[in-house]
């Protein structure tokens, strides 16, 4: 266990700040670890291994969310909304949320720190669609297996300037089956 003693004796504004940079580490490695596959076996195999790993943490991720958040399982969208604000992307992109009822939620990712690298690389987007479908899909599923998600767009759909990817997630009335969740 960490020495939580020397955590606590830290300001604030020190561990916010440690907090974003974690993230921006989690990030970093990420970023690195999916470079050195696509070089080892190219991008299609990378994105597929990417999409496994990323069904796994994000159901992690969601479940650690509710334990340290008190938020119950099958909360539904109050549930999930809350959720995506804790989530590790949230230090470090910008995001916004709109539910216009208690059974729908529509997502955007307004800066999204990969993409706006690769845009000041002069780069095209990151094709990151088929991995947003499975780490969404599975994220919700995970704190409502009722949620079920869907795409607006996400490169290498093409987007306005005001987000990267969008995402609609809606309440259903029963749980939606693994096997039909991308």
């Amino acid at each position: 266990m960490p020495d939580r003693e020397k955590l606590q004796s830290l300001s604030k504004e020190t561990l916010i700040a440690m907090l974003e940079d974690s993230a921006k580490n989690w990030l970093a490695h990420d970023g690195l670890w999916f470079q050195a596959v696509e070089r080892q076996y190219g991008m299609e195999k990378a994105i597929e291994l990417d999409t496994e790993a990323w069904i796994s943490f994000t159901q992690i991720e969601a479940k650690r969310i509710m334990r340290l958040h008190s938020i119950e399982p099958g909360g539904g969208i109050p549930a999930l909304q809350k959720a995506l604000e804790f989530r590790l992307y949230a230090r470090i992109n910008e995001q916004s949320m709109i539910s216009t009822d208690e059974k729908s939620l529509r997502f955007e990712m307004n800066v999204c720190r990969v993409q706006s690298a690769r845009q000041r690389k002069g780069l095209d987007d990151f094709p990151c669609k088929s991995v947003g479908i499975a780490e969404y899909s599975y994220f919700a599923h995970t704190i409502d297996p009722r949620i079920r998600t869907t795409v607006i767009n996400c490169p290498p759909d093409p987007h306005p300037p005001d987000y990267f990817c969008a995402w609609q997630f809606r309440l259903e009335e029963e749980a939606i089956p693994f096997e039909e969740l991308i």
